[in-house]
């Protein structure tokens, strides 16, 4: 017993490392070396390894952390009056159904009782929280790792869908009225009816949460021109965004065309509305964009077809997403569930598994790294995975390409799990 705590000790000491690098990489740095899936993996089976050894639970481990500590930057660093969190994952109807049913015996429900659900598309950007006070926005912050950001006011005066500005706009019903027209599935960035009676006052202070993102359409046209200037070409849409944003000079982050979709909020002097649904309604209401595929639901059943009529739409999105949110819609629950260390319990993420595509291997190369390492690169026909054209794949090694037996010409499945790295996952 000694030699496998000692052994969980080591492994989890080694996870701690890895995924703190890889944390870096990603948020820090935008620039990950592993896909979400892989990445997924290294958090699950620490959290597995945590839940069977508490008593070895580190100081650094990663169910601790959100994001990662803002590294030296030229942007000034700005405190979170309201923790931005992360999410728990899951990757099965099952681990849906198990969440429902954590809410109902936590709240002390009927293993029957209902329990509505709000579900939208999970953007794949960066997360950013706008502080509004009597309406003006007066500060925009990253996440950081969840308590300190970085201070990208200036930048986000560039991007259109976010207001400087919050505008009650009247809404058909009289004061307070929530209509079905604020969140419409027809339009990417849906806004309420003008018509009507009603106004959503906005509060003193509303801090709205949501993903800075580039456009699939936007991100292709932002490398060509990289290409064009010779200049390096982004990974994907999600790195495009960050490094966008995260601009000292603002007006390189003018320059590009970033986007805003909001799924939240922080630190509110009021929050007027008693569930989420209707919170984002009003959020819509002030004039920024919610996601057009927002709905609320009172079963799992709905919850997971939800899901896979938002899988089925992905190709054609507009932008990358990575997966479907639900969250527990009475806001007095979620004050009721509380929050885990670093994730709260009224809130889950159902991901995606990995996108795939066939293409063909057209050449191989071998790539020389500054250490002298060498690489084999597979050259390939060009094909498209997750919303982007992808050229070349990494082979990795000599055993690699031995144990998928592969050759010039042959006809190979790639994915881009997490839509970041390209891999062969089988050879046909």
């Amino acid at each position: 017993m000694a030699q496998i705590e000692a052994e969980a000790a080591n492994e989890l000491m080694r996870l701690a490392k890895a995924i703190a690098r890889h944390d870096k990489l990603y948020h820090a740095q935008d620039a990950p070396e592993i896909s979400d899936a892989e990445y997924d993996a290294l958090v699950r089976r620490n959290a597995e390894l945590e839940e069977a050894f508490p008593q070895l639970i580190r100081d650094d481990s990663p169910s601790r952390k959100v994001g990662h500590e803002v590294a030296a930057s030229p942007l000034s660093k700005v405190p979170h009056e309201v923790r931005m969190m992360s999410l728990d994952n899951a990757f099965s109807d099952e681990e849906v159904a198990e969440f429902a049913a954590r809410v109902r015996r936590f709240l002390n429900l009927a293993e029957d009782a209902e329990v509505s659900m709000t579900a939208e598309d999970k953007i794949d950007g960066l997360s950013c929280s706008l502080r509004y006070e009597h309406g003006m926005l007066v500060r925009a912050a990253t996440r950081g790792d969840g308590q300190v950001g970085e201070d990208v006011t200036a930048n986000v005066a560039h991007i259109a869908d976010i207001p400087q500005v919050l505008t009650p706009l009247p809404l058909a019903g009289g004061a307070g009225a929530c209509p079905d027209s604020a969140i419409d599935a027809d339009t990417p960035h849906p806004n309420p009816s003008p018509e009507g009676e009603g106004l959503f006052d906005i509060p003193g202070t509303f801090e709205i949460r949501g993903e800075v993102y580039m456009a699939k359409a936007d991100f292709a046209a932002l490398n060509a021109a990289q290409q064009s200037r010779g200049e390096k070409l982004f990974a994907n849409p999600r790195n495009a965004a960050a490094g966008s944003l995260r601009q000292k000079d603002a007006s390189v982050t003018a320059s590009r065309p970033l986007r805003f979709l909001a799924h939240g909020w922080g630190a509110a002097s009021e929050v007027p509305a008693a569930s989420q649904f209707e919170m984002m309604q009003r959020i819509a209401s002030w004039g920024v964009p919610v996601s057009p595929l927002l709905q609320r639901f009172t079963s799992t059943d709905e919850l997971i077809a939800h899901y896979r009529s938002i899988g089925a739409q992905r190709p054609d999105l507009p932008y990358d997403i990575d997966g479907v949110v639900y969250k527990v819609d009475s806001l007095d629950w979620q004050a009721r569930l509380g929050f885990v260390a670093k994730a709260p319990r009224w809130a889950l993420a159902h991901k995606f598994p990995a996108e795939q595509a066939e293409t063909t291997i057209e050449a191989i190369d071998i790539q020389v790294g500054r250490t002298g390492k060498l690489t084999p690169v597979g050259r390939l026909k060009p094909v498209l995975v997750g919303g982007v054209t992808v050229t070349n794949v990494t082979l990795h090694n000599r055993d690699e390409i031995a144990r998928l037996g592969l050759r010039i010409g042959d006809r190979v499945v790639l994915q881009r799990a997490g839509d970041v790295i390209p891999q062969v996952v089988e050879n046909l």
